[in-house]
């Protein structure tokens, strides 16, 4: 067989290992490595609601003399703009570093605040110039980018190792993003019905849900910062987070239960 002769199998390695060079059947083989890197991160999760914007993070448990502090998934890139990534962490940090420097020049150059749009262009341009040089790599991350634009209008943008950048109402990246996000689609439009009927956290009750489907240890793994128009992003307090996780497990009980009582009679 042809795929096994010492010949077809250098070939192969060779697409494997050059960055510049397609596969015959049109595959970048380290740029879909670097996708992979991304589904072995931990899952972060992004919901674009009409008055708030939430990013959710799976948080790796910390070491007992580590200060988590310091492990960060969720990073401040300008004052109007956040975002949260899955992959490698190093990685990120030299994408937000070049982020902000961009954000900076913007501000100095224009004289005004950087658009959501532009910040997660301009990503996913750096993203996608290191899978078209040699001697490089790609990086190993994808980005969901959050931030109100000056008219007040929220973003939620998703960029990936291939330099790719997408519009969302609602994403999740990362280790079981698929099941995420299908959980995601189908409870999206009835959370922002409960938006607008004046439910402020409705946005934030999603994205912990999200997470409660692959996240087995609760709370304590689980980190939601938010936005709202004119405000920077904060971070939910770990407790309220906790009090949430307990509040939407309540009402999984009482759901299944009633379940259970329907089937009886």
């Amino acid at each position: 067989c042809l795929a096994h002769t010492p010949k077809a199998s250098s070939a192969t390695m060779s697409y494997d290992r050059a960055i510049t060079v397609f596969s015959p059947d049109g595959h970048l083989f380290q740029v879909e490595y670097a996708m992979e890197a991304v589904k072995n991160g931990t899952t972060a999760v992004g919901v674009k609601g009409k008055k708030m914007i939430v990013l959710g993070v799976e948080k790796k448990s910390a070491a007992k003399l580590q200060d988590p502090r310091t492990v960060r998934k969720i990073m401040k890139v300008d004052r109007h703009i956040s975002l949260a990534f899955a992959g490698l962490v190093a990685d990120a940090r030299v994408l937000v570093n070049k982020a902000r420097l961009e954000c900076q020049s913007y501000r100095l150059t224009m004289e005004d605040s950087p658009t959501v749009e532009y910040v997660s262009r301009f990503i996913a341009r750096v993203q996608q110039r290191y899978t078209q040089r040699g001697g490089r790599r790609p990086f190993g991350i994808s980005n969901l980018i959050t931030g109100f634009d000056a008219d007040g209008t929220p973003n939620l943008w998703q960029t990936d190792p291939t330099g790719s950048h997408t519009s969302w109402k609602a994403l999740a990246i990362g280790r079981n993003a698929k099941s995420v996000r299908e959980f995601l689609e189908e409870n999206y439009a009835e959370t922002m019905e409960t938006e607008e009927k004046g439910e402020d956290d409705a946005a934030i009750k999603l994205a912990v849900k999200a997470l409660l489907e692959v996240v087995e240890s609760g709370a304590k793994n689980i980190e939601i910062s938010y936005m709202t128009p004119g405000e920077p992003m904060k971070t939910l307090e770990a407790s309220k987070v906790e009090a949430m996780c307990k509040e939407i497990e309540a009402a999984k009980e009482a759901e299944k239960s009633k379940k259970k009582k329907k089937k009886s009679t």
